[in-house]
């Protein structure tokens, strides 16, 4: 099986891969028509991967579309899972009427950036003078209703499964809960209810890979976003290694070569062991 990864830093233990920088996508065009599978193509890379070359990506087509911002993620959420996405308005920013925001609302109300991550970009508003800077400053608003939280929950699925979660709790008086923004872990008392709604949604949209954000309010559960390029060092944190489940995931499709060693439908069984 000949696997291709465009970032080795998520596929460090995986065997027989090679990596090729994404730059060097069309000057290495040839071994990318060979490979089985291409691992962590960037965004601009997939639909001519998927589309152009008929090739298998990891993460799968879905999970990009759907993962490629904010917007995407809610509005599949919103049609799927509603009673599990927080209040959200999304518009231009020439649509929004700043007075009719204000009693749908009320202050504080959570604007964010389309596409970010690591908690940047996600504003507590706590004014009018806040909420302008915020519409001057963004071509489509996202505007959500402030949840009485302190902490979220991160669900990481990989493949066909969520493999990890842990409590990330905010700083005294802090706002984001993002271990970037000073958040801390907290691996106790991970409530099942989120774990079967993670996997639940990913399921529905064809997710294979992303870090949910979940949150409790009155024994409700709210998905906040997911994100496609989490970072691990809360696996890290548990003894997690996301790429053995990622590589146990390609390894059972049972679109590969039957005849292929490495695949785990052929009698003989895998000669390379899975990355621990």
């Amino acid at each position: 099986m000949k696997l291709i990864t465009f970032d080795p830093l998520k596929t460090i233990g995986i065997p027989n891969i090679t990596y090729i920088k994404p730059e060097h996508m069309f000057r290495e065009i040839d071994k990318i028509k060979e490979a089985d599978y291409i691992l962590f193509p960037e965004y601009w890379q997939v639909n001519t991967l998927v589309y152009g070359l008929k090739k298998k990506i990891f993460p799968n087509i879905s999970t990009y579309h759907l993962g490629h911002n904010k917007v995407e993620t809610t509005r599949a959420l919103m049609a799927t899972f509603p009673k599990n996405v927080p209040y959200t308005t999304i518009l231009g920013k020439n649509n929004i009427d700043i007075e009719m925001t204000e009693e749908e609302f009320g202050y504080p109300l959570v604007a964010k950036e389309i596409k970010n991550s690591m908690g940047r970009g996600v504003f507590l508003v706590k004014n009018r003078s806040e909420l302008k800077k915020y519409i001057e400053n963004n071509d489509i608003l996202y505007i959500q209703e402030k949840l009485p939280i302190d902490r979220d929950l991160r669900v990481v699925y990989v493949g066909n499964k969520a493999i990890a979660a842990y409590w990330r709790i905010a700083g005294e008086g802090q706002f984001h809960n993002n271990i970037a923004k000073g958040g801390s872990y907290d691996f106790n008392n991970i409530p099942p209810k989120a774990i079967e709604l993670v996997e639940r949604i990913a399921a529905t949209l064809g997710v294979n890979h992303a870090g949910f954000d979940v949150v409790t309010v009155d024994e409700n559960l709210y998905i906040l976003e997911y994100n496609v390029m989490f970072g691990n060092e809360g696996l890290r944190s548990l003894g997690i290694k996301a790429e053995k489940y990622i590589y146990e995931y390609i390894l059972s499709d049972p679109d590969l070569n039957p005849n292929d060693p490495n695949n785990p439908n052929n009698p003989q069984g895998p000669i390379f062991p899975v990355a621990s």
